[in-house]
């Protein structure tokens, strides 16, 4: 579209991810184009971009790896049924949470609830990633355990406790969906379907909580980076990571140092490619083959737990 003085106009990032929105939604590009007015080849574009996270709009700066992955995913159409414990409630069930479920970005570094805080929610990721730090007296911190599209954050709520002594941020940024706990408690306490499930993917929680101990304790840093390096992959769309060695350093409680070295073994390996701020794997199978037994006992406490759920 050109303005009056030959310009072509500038559209919001708002306008084009709703215009994709319609294309993906089935509706064809022809008619998208010419309701809004736009030439099909821009659409196409904008379609295109927003497939690789890098659609922006008038005004707007040049995003982070973490902003254009948001972007990306905003494009795409959300459901809770991508959270794997709503999509494992029979109908009757999902159907009764459906009204209350409300869904929000969760942007990279975001404190979903803070050490002792109240929550007046419980979340539901779909395409993010939670992880549950623990923090010292002197500062520093370490990860007990990471929950994804596999979970939900808040345990504490419908378990009794109302607040934990661990502190929640996302590490990989992307969507979820949020319940207030009033909602929760409702449902929880009649003893149904959201109650079992919850239950049983709770005592999955605490095998990987223990494990993490128990790694952190007896095995290298390389082990336990290949365990949290295919724990973050099973709740990713994707072989990419953005995160930093810092990060990881502090969600394993070890020295940068010791993560450097053992980033680097992987990569000389062949098994992952390192950049700045981002890890994409290139070899799971060979990554599985030089984790420690721990992410399997994880995965197999899981899969046992939760057997309609196929992917965690």
């Amino acid at each position: 579209m050109m303005t009056e003085k030959g310009k072509r106009a500038a559209y919001t990032l708002e306008f084009k991810l709703e215009a994709v929105r319609l294309v993906q939604g089935g509706q064809a590009k022809a008619v998208t184009a010419k309701i809004l007015g736009i030439p099909v080849p821009t659409l196409g574009d904008w379609v295109r971009l927003a497939a690789q996270g890098k659609l922006a709009g008038a005004g707007v700066k040049p995003l982070s790896a973490e902003q254009m992955e948001l972007t990306r995913l905003r494009a795409e159409p959300q459901s809770p049924r991508q959270n794997q414990l709503l999509a494992a409630l029979p109908a009757a069930s999902y159907e009764r949470l459906l009204p209350h479920l409300e869904q929000v970005p969760l942007e990279f570094g975001r404190i979903v609830y803070e050490s002792g805080s109240h929550q007046g929610y419980v979340y539901f990721p779909t395409s993010s990633i939670v992880s549950l730090l623990y923090l010292m007296e002197d500062g520093f911190s370490a990860e007990i355990a990471l929950v994804g599209n596999e979970g939900v954050v808040g345990i504490a709520l419908f378990m009794g406790g109302e607040s934990t002594l661990s502190r929640a941020v996302v590490q990989s940024a992307g969507y979820g969906y949020r319940l207030r706990a009033s909602v929760l408690k409702t449902e929880f306490g009649q003893g149904g379907d959201l109650q079992h499930l919850l239950l049983r993917y709770t005592q999955a929680r605490i095998t990987q909580m223990a494990q993490t101990a128990v790694c952190n304790r007896h095995h290298t840093v390389e082990q336990q980076l290949c365990r949290w390096l295919l724990l973050s992959l099973d709740r990713l769309p994707s072989n990419d990571l953005n995160i930093t060695q810092e990060l990881i350093a502090n969600m394993l409680g070890v020295r940068r140092e010791g993560v450097t070295q053992a980033v680097g073994k992987l990569q000389v390996a062949g098994l992952i490619h390192r950049s700045r701020s981002k890890i994409t794997v290139l070899d799971r199978p060979k990554l599985e083959a030089r984790v420690c037994e721990c992410y399997a006992v994880v995965k197999r406490e899981y899969d046992r737990l939760l057997p309609q759920i196929s992917a965690i």
